[in-house]
Formats: C-alpha cells, sequence, structure tokens
C-alpha cells in the first residue's frame, strides 16, 4: 500500500491513538488563561532544582513520568521515545532520559519539536517497528535566556516583536487502544525568508507554517474547512496576522478556526510578554493539556496541529545569518481512520 499522499503527506492506515497526554507548566504560564489545562503548575522556575538547565531536565523527567501514569503503562514498557528542546546538543532531553533505559532519539526542529516528535512515533508505530512511543518535548524561560540572549540580570529592553520563551513541557504516549488517533504528517520543509531580526521570530516561522500547510491542502484534497481547529506553534501575534495574510493572498481564509499556541497560553493584554509565547514548551504544553482535553469532552473533532521552529542557534545569529523556519503538521482525529482525501 502507498502509504505517501502527494509530495510531502504520509498516510497512516493503522491511526496510532494517543494513549496518555501531559502538560507541565511553570508560575506565570499558571498564571495565563490555560491554567486549569495543565496536569502540574509549579510554584517556582526552580522546579526543586539548582540551575535553570536543571529545572528544565526536571520538568521533562516530571511530565514523562505524568504521560506514563496516565497511560497505565510503566515506562520501562515503552519501545522508544523522542525527546527535545532547545539548549545545545538537547542536553536537557538528554539528561531527563539518560536513567530510562528505553531506545531514546534526540530531536532538534527548534519550537517545532513536538510536531516533529509526535509524528515520528507515530510512523514507528503505524510501520509496525513498535508497540509504544512517546514525545517529550520543553524549554526553559531562564535557560533559553541564557542561552540565546543574555543573563536575566541584564535587563534588556524588548521590542514588540519579541516573544517570551515559555516554562512548560508537553508529553504523549502513542499505541494501539482507545484514544485520539493520528491519521496524517506532513512533514515540512526549511524556508528562509531573509528574517535576520531574532527579536522577530513570527516573521520568521510564518512563511514556513504557509509552505506546509500549503502543501498539507494540496496533497490531501483538504481545506481550512474541513478541520474543527487548526494550532500553528508558535508564531505569537505577528506571525499569526502574517500567515493569515499570506493565505489571503491566495485567496484562503483560515478564518476563526485558526489559533496559534503562542497566543493562547497567555493574556497578551496583562502579562506583558509582547508578542506572546515561543519554546518547544509551547505548542507541546498547549498540546498536551488545553487541545487534547478539549478533544476529550468533543469541542473539536478533528484538529490540524503545525508547529513551528526557527532553525538557529546563538554563534549563526552572532555571525549575522538569517533565521530559517521549519514547520511540521500533523492531523489528530477523535475516533478516526486515515484516509488519502477529503471526506
Amino acid at each position: 500500500m502507498n502509504k505517501r499522499i502527494g509530495k510531502r503527506t504520509l498516510l497512516l492506515p493503522s491511526a496510532p491513538a494517543i494513549l496518555g497526554h501531559a502538560a507541565v507548566a511553570g508560575q506565570k504560564e499558571g498564571e495565563g488563561p490555560l491554567r486549569d489545562c495543565f496536569d502540574f503548575v509549579s510554584e517556582d522556575s526552580a522546579f526543586g532544582e539548582k540551575t535553570w538547565e536543571k529545572a528544565e531536565s526536571r520538568m521533562l523527567r516530571d511530565c514523562f513520568a505524568l504521560v506514563c501514569d496516565k497511560a497505565a503503562l510503566p515506562p520501562s514498557s515503552l519501545d522508544a521515545v523522542f525527546s527535545g528542546d532547545l539548549l545545545n546538543q538537547c542536553v536537557s532531553s538528554s539528561f531527563a532520559m539518560k536513567d530510562s533505559g528505553l531506545p531514546y532519539l534526540g530531536l532538534y526542529g527548534a519550537c517545532s519539536t513536538m510536531a516533529e516528535g509526535l509524528g515520528l512515533a507515530a510512523l514507528l508505530i503505524d510501520g509496525g517497528y513498535a508497540s509504544t512511543a512517546a514525545a517529550v518535548t520543553g524549554s526553559h524561560f531562564c535557560s533559553a535566556e541564557r542561552q540565546y540572549r543574555f543573563p536575566l540580570e541584564y535587563g534588556g529592553q524588548r521590542p514588540p516583536t519579541a516573544q517570551w520563551t515559555v516554562t512548560g513541557a508537553g508529553a504523549l504516549v502513542l499505541g494501539r487502544g482507545e484514544g485520539p488517533r493520528v491519521t496524517h504528517v506532513t512533514f515540512g520543509s526549511i524556508v528562509d525568508a531573509g528574517i535576520k531580526d531574532a527579536n522577530a521570530m513570527g516573521a520568521a516561522m510564518a512563511p514556513a507554517a504557509f509552505d506546509t500547510l500549503r502543501a498539507h491542502f494540496e496533497d490531501t484534497g483538504r481545506g481550512p474547512a474541513d478541520y474543527d481547529a487548526i494550532f500553528t506553534g508558535d508564531l505569537g501575534a505577528l506571525g499569526h496576522d502574517l500567515l493569515q495574510e499570506l493565505f489571503r493572498r491566495e485567496g484562503i481564509g483560515l478564518g476563526v478556526r485558526y489559533m496559534d499556541c503562542g497566543v493562547l497560553i497567555y493574556d497578551l493584554k496583562t502579562q506583558e510578554v509582547n508578542a506572546g509565547g515561543s519554546g518547544c514548551g509551547c505548542s507541546a504544553s498547549v498540546l498536551g493539556g488545553h487541545i487534547l482535553r478539549a478533544m476529550a469532552k468533543g469541542v473539536w473533532k478533528r484538529v490540524l496541529f503545525a508547529a513551528t521552529g526557527a532553525l538557529m542557534s546563538p554563534l549563526s545569529a552572532q555571525q549575522g545569518n538569517s533565521i530559517p523556519g521549519i514547520c511540521h503538521a500533523v492531523v489528530i482525529e477523535n475516533g478516526g481512520r486515515a484516509h488519502g482525501n477529503s471526506d
């Protein structure tokens, strides 16, 4: 059976189920509009650790333990875990998983990592190479600031287009059973719009989101109206508006069904986060909390989750390079089975 639809979309006939999902958040995120969607909210940013980097690993480890408990599966029973973060060499993920004894696949897709990990875990199961697999992703505001920008003590001013790195993590366990199902995956191509301003990540990533979503619609024969909700993560307010404008130029309206995780996770009017949230943990925690909880309640039946990432490093930014973007899209359906076109 040919599992490829069009040029870039992959069909998953067995439609692996999301057996469990969990979301962990920091104090600031717990004060936002999605506070009731997180399984655990830390009272501070340290998570009981002495460094920000150790706090990030602790957050990932705790989120992984939570999702295994919710899926009623011992961690040792999983066949693989895909995990990633924003720090150099994905060190937070590797330290979080180093004692698990599981086959570990470290990923770096920047803020797109949850969609990348979810898609790969689902493909591993659909191909018969695993019975269960996990996708775990997170970020921490303070560790990201230390790596990418300035020490917190510097107190640098942020322009309105800047985004706030989310302190949060999301984790999913996939397998064969009951739960929302992954039916299609559209992996993205790198798109470089020439943006060099690290404080305008939404502008850098929006063209990649447009490229992947357009490819998904063309491959599947679907359009925005075929989904109850479409989520990007995390373009923030600037990128959210730019993506809508790019589709408007094509004569396509995304409408009210389109939302961005970076806009949803904070109250942009009261929390002083400028253009909204960013970081691996943004879309991961929104998916592991808000989106899948709403699907369980029947709010949405078919969701298109398209996480975006800026493929940069501190060194590439210091050398004046542009910021390429990436976006991976995953279709999640309640009780769904994969089909090759709009249905």
